[in-house]
């Protein structure tokens, strides 16, 4: 379609490594990543399971980072280190850029909660003397955009969302409406969140959400398998660029894949649980779908929310076999299995993954996953090993606490 969007840049921050090509490798060779988190065991949170970032190494001169590094929380970090790769990668320079025509969409389900509990903490131990200046602006939800539009010298549009598990695939959406109304030429969009925190642990094993499957971390998060248990907490930051097709053109740049299409839907149903036929899920997929000018037997791929949670991986199984019947069936992966559940992040991540996967015809494989039980058989869930597949048409899943449903659809580079 003429209105398609080109992704042109990919950055990535996650438990699998900082970088493409490390979060890349690690999901490919189904390598998963929780283990037992030490600041989760010392608070005695009652799940001390996580996929953590591995610490990063400084991307500044070591004197601006000890000036710099200390105002912003986790995510920002994330976020922060996401963006440039994916700015680079876009072979962009924001010394060279019109800054009024570049956007900044950033997702988050939790804002800096890291920086939120911790000068709490500080509040409760030594009173209000003892709390940083900078805990608003490091907290405050929409400070993630506000840090990076200011990175950037970006002076356009400049956009947080949150919706939930979604934000990161709902700030994509954003972006993509921002382009075609001409309200920007680049947008640099993703999601971030650092919810490995001893309050966000505890309130999600409140709801029974999380794996408790401490003996063995690395089989604790299992995306549709008969065992699965619940989730592991993630934190990450994924950042997509994202230009219109004619202002890739003019800049002679090869996409490495379209948005298609995109469809979001509220289910109306329930504040943590999805609609239990999957309809809201099924009625975003069908709005993509329209919007990219495809049918469902086109679909090649699904990069899939897939939890790990009793609930969603048989919500979203229902969906897709309904979608797509027994005639046909595309291939279907969960990265949680390796990254674990990266929040806010994850619709971004997992986009990022999906176009990935499109651009070099590899579906990674759904680590954790081993056979599934009544209500997750009929769909083809890679396993084991990553497989070779060329797709022309791929779909990327998120859903989100309060009944966010948002679906992407991203197309090959010269597929049309």
């Amino acid at each position: 379609m003429t209105d398609d969007i080109a992704v042109t840049g990919i950055g990535l921050v996650t438990p699998g490594g900082t970088g493409t090509e490390a979060t890349w490798d690690a999901v490919c060779a189904g390598r998963a990543t929780a283990r037992t988190d030490p600041v989760l065991a010392e608070a005695g949170a009652p799940v001390r399971l996580a996929c953590r970032v591995p610490p990063q190494e400084p991307q500044e001169p070591q004197e601006r980072v000890r000036g710099r590094l200390w105002r912003f929380d986790p995510a920002t970090r994330f976020l922060l280190t996401a963006a440039r790769e994916a700015v680079a990668s876009a072979g962009l320079d924001p010394g060279r850029w019109d800054p009024a025509r570049v956007a900044v969409v950033v997702g988050t389900a939790a804002g800096g909660v890291s920086t939120l509990e911790a000068q709490h903490r500080k509040l409760l131990a030594s009173g209000p003397g003892a709390l940083s200046p900078m805990t608003l602006p490091a907290f405050l939800p929409n400070m993630a955009a506000g840090h990076l539009a200011i990175e950037l010298g970006a002076t356009g549009p400049s956009l947080q969302t949150s919706t939930a598990c979604a934000s990161g695939a709902t700030a994509i959406i954003t972006a993509a409406l921002l382009l075609r109304a001409g309200m920007c030429d680049i947008a640099v969009a993703g999601g971030t969140d650092a919810m490995v925190t001893p309050l966000c642990a505890s309130a999600f094993a409140k709801l029974g959400a999380l794996s408790r499957r401490e003996d063995d971390p690395g089989a604790a998060s299992r995306p549709f398998d008969r065992d699965r248990d619940g989730f592991v907490l993630g934190e990450g930051s994924g950042v997509l660029v994202l230009e219109r097709t004619d202002h890739a053109a003019a800049r002679t740049v090869r996409p490495l894949a379209y948005l298609a299409g995109f469809g979001a839907t509220g289910d109306a149903h329930h504040a943590t649980a999805p609609h239990p036929e999957g309809a809201g899920l099924r009625a975003a997929t069908r709005e993509a779908l329209v919007r990219a000018g495809r049918s469902p037997d086109e679909v090649g791929h699904i990069n899939a929310h897939g939890t790990s949670t009793a609930l969603n991986d048989a919500v979203e199984a229902t969906a897709i076999r309904e979608l797509y019947g027994p005639g046909h069936a595309p291939s279907v992966t969960s990265a949680k299995g390796v990254l674990g559940h990266t929040m806010g992040a994850a619709g971004a991540i997992e986009a990022a993954l999906t176009v990935l996967g499109i651009a070099r015809g590899t579906v990674p494989p759904t680590a954790g996953f081993t056979a599934p039980d009544a209500t997750t058989a009929g769909i083809d869930i890679v396993r084991a090993a990553a497989r070779p597949q060329q797709v022309g048409l791929a779909l990327s899943h998120s859903l989100g606490f309060g009944g966010h449903n948002t679906v992407l659809a991203f197309t090959r580079a010269g597929h049309g």
